[in-house]
């Protein structure tokens, strides 16, 4: 029987062998020109975020939708044959139209994530972190303190107070393009509840409740310079509260009022806040700012002292007295100006 198009089928059978050269060569050349040519010459951005267990078939094809490359079948084949296609790791990543396949192979690869980072030190309040993303361009101010007073995302976290300060953890975080405050101020809440996880045991044996620790450790956060004063900073406090006595922290005296730091004003003192605990009983309302844990670990666990005033050294370090008489002569002897600290 004979064929219906002998010609081409004759023409295939006598040619073959040029004609899947040919074709070997055509997709040689397609590989070779898609390694160097790019769709566009940079104008095009796009923050590209590969979650956990994303492989990169699924990467190639939200590239080639989005028109960062030309072609994810060979994206993914350029992976396979430089063995990279199991080496994506999880992140954001600013790619432009200008980029290779390959160069955007190899960042992917190296984890070379464009998310900023932002460090949220020790005793910071919730101002001085929102002070902070503004200033490296991660979040406006406003906004970010905005997110930080929201009823409904206070409500989610379960957290106490008109704000998260106090429960925003310390430490460095990586913000990527899709987070926007209230998702860092969750992450930073999670990390507090998880990093607090240690003091469950101590928190369970002490008189205060969660919120009252997380208050108390924000003033001993704020007054101490090193860690190894903080118990003793904390049994003043304690010794204060339990004879009826004005904690008078100077942070307390400017909280919302301007950042701590340089000389309390006696008009600061004597301004009537709901946080000065120079006019206040007890603890303020709420914390002053965001302690880590070992300011917390010393709220619970306070060093036994009869110590009921410190004044700051030159250094930073305190002089610790148990009578005003002490404590005065400690202020006339480092204090030029008579500024009284924990009095």
């Amino acid at each position: 029987m004979s064929s219906r198009f002998p010609f081409p089928t004759l023409f295939f059978r006598r040619h073959w062998y040029w004609l899947v050269r040919i074709a070997c060569i055509g997709l040689m050349a397609w590989y070779l020109l898609l390694l160097v040519m790019t769709p566009g010459n940079g104008h095009r951005v796009y923050g590209l975020s590969v979650p956990r267990g994303a492989g990169l078939s699924s990467v190639a094809t939200e590239l080639e939708q989005q028109k960062i490359i030309y072609s994810a079948l060979h994206m993914r084949l350029l992976g396979r044959l430089r063995g990279l296609d199991r080496e994506i790791r999880t992140g954001d990543y600013r790619l432009t139209d200008a980029m290779t396949p390959g160069q955007i192979l190899e960042k992917m690869a190296r984890g070379e994530t464009d998310a900023r980072r932002f460090t949220l030190p020790e005793g910071y309040s919730i101002f001085q972190a929102a002070e902070l993303l503004e200033k490296a361009q991660i979040f406006k101010k406003e906004a970010f303190l905005e997110a930080c007073r929201d009823r409904v995302l206070l409500n989610k976290l379960e957290l106490p107070g008109k704000s998260v300060e106090g429960y925003l953890f310390p430490g460095t975080y990586l913000v990527g393009f899709h987070t926007d405050e209230r998702s860092l101020i969750t992450e930073m809440v999670r990390e507090f509840r998880f990093r607090t996880t240690t003091l469950t045991q101590l928190l369970e044996q002490s008189d205060f409740d969660l919120h009252q620790v997380v208050t108390m450790a924000s003033m001993v956060e704020r007054e101490a310079v090193s860690i190894e004063e903080m118990p003793l900073i904390s049994s003043v406090f304690h010794n204060r509260l339990r004879v009826g006595m004005p904690l008078q922290s100077d942070p307390t005296a400017i909280y919302g009022i301007r950042i701590f730091g340089g000389t309390v004003t006696r008009q600061d003192v004597q301004r009537s806040t709901p946080y000065n605990t120079y006019r206040i009983k007890g603890l303020p309302p709420g914390p002053i700012g965001n302690p880590g844990i070992e300011a917390m670990r010393a709220v619970l666990q306070p060093a036994t002292t009869d110590y009921f005033y410190f004044v700051a050294r030159k250094d930073g370090t305190h002089q610790f007295s148990r009578n005003l008489q002490e404590h005065n002569q400690g202020v006339q002897r480092f204090l030029r100006k008579g500024k009284k600290k924990g009095s």
